[in-house]
């Protein structure tokens, strides 16, 4: 399978129900945004996770500490843009009165 093809359903999956109770289009809005800020959240918890495996598996070898390295840097890099996400919807959620 397409990796856009199954990047699209599991968002359809996470998002729609979210969407289905809404009153409004803001409303709506407001819950795919939440929904997709949370799954985002909980793949950067699964992705430090798998940091902190790195960095206990690999011993002092240098190579596995550089895999290890590239994953600290990539986790930090995905939590920053978790929350510039949520503090963005946020504040254009308030700019356009969501």
């Amino acid at each position: 399978m397409n990796k856009k093809t199954l990047f699209l359903i599991l968002l359809t999956v996470v998002v729609l129900p979210s969407m289905v109770y809404a009153q409004t289009l803001g409303s709506m809005a407001q819950s795919a945004m939440n929904a997709v800020v949370d799954a985002a959240g909980f793949i950067v918890v699964i992705l430090w996770i798998i940091t902190g495996i790195l960095f206990l598996v690999a011993q002092g070898s240098p190579e596995k500490l550089k895999s290890a390295r590239t994953a600290l840097i990539t986790s930090v890099a995905g939590t920053v843009v978790v929350i510039i996400a949520n503090f963005a919807t946020d504040f254009v959620g308030k700019i356009f009165g969501i």
